[in-house]
């Protein structure tokens, strides 16, 4: 592939190692008020979107839907508590691959059991464990997605030069698109599973 095509990759891989996920100490420990939250979200995650001057982080149109569709706790007088920022982080996450019944079945159980229990075992000990794990696949995800981009590298070496360039970051990007592909199906096939069993415990119940 072409120089420039390099050079953005570099770019873009040493982009991850400036990836900083929320820490839960970094979320205020007050109770904060529906433009607090979005006002918080926003100048947390905007640097990581695609178009951060266009480009809603979370509005308060959304908030509403996922307390509405049982993804978040309602708010206690309309006010927030950290558990509920920590939540509407997973969810931000989730919300560019997964449907919002998806969400529903894989964050419910976490609310259920662990959101303003009052044990010693929250969500924020799980926040924390899960996005501590993404600091350690840094360098194996920058490996991967270099070892693509040589495969691609090699590709169409027979057709015209004037026509490598886009053709070879044409394969780049299938590369890329399989592996993301491959990995949604296979988290959607584990969430089919927790809602299976899920569902076969209630039969069991009854």
């Amino acid at each position: 592939m072409h120089i420039d095509t390099k050079d953005l990759l570099n770019s873009i891989l040493a982009s991850f190692d400036r990836v900083d996920y929320i820490k839960a100490v970094d979320v205020p420990n007050i109770d904060l008020y529906m433009d607090q939250v979005t006002t918080f979200m926003d100048s947390r995650l905007r640097k990581g979107a695609r178009y951060p001057e266009q480009d809603k982080v979370m509005t308060k149109t959304m908030i509403n839907n996922y307390a509405k569709n049982d993804l978040l706790p309602p708010p206690n007088k309309k006010k927030y508590s950290k558990e509920h920022i920590l939540v509407l982080i997973f969810i931000y996450y989730y919300k560019g691959f997964l449907s919002i019944g998806d969400i529903q079945t894989l964050l419910q159980p976490i609310t259920d059991k662990y959101f303003h229990t009052g044990e010693d075992f929250k969500i924020e000990d799980i926040y924390e464990e899960v996005f501590q794990l993404q600091a350690e696949q840094i360098e194996v995800l920058k490996k991967d997605v270099m070892d693509k981009y040589e495969k691609a590298s090699d590709t169409f070496s027979d057709v015209p030069e004037e026509e490598q360039e886009f053709l070879k970051k044409f394969s780049f990007i299938c590369l890329l698109g399989f592996d993301v592909y491959m990995k949604k199906m296979l988290i959607e096939k584990l969430i089919d599973d927790l809602r299976d069993t899920k569902l076969e415990k209630k039969k069991e119940e009854k």
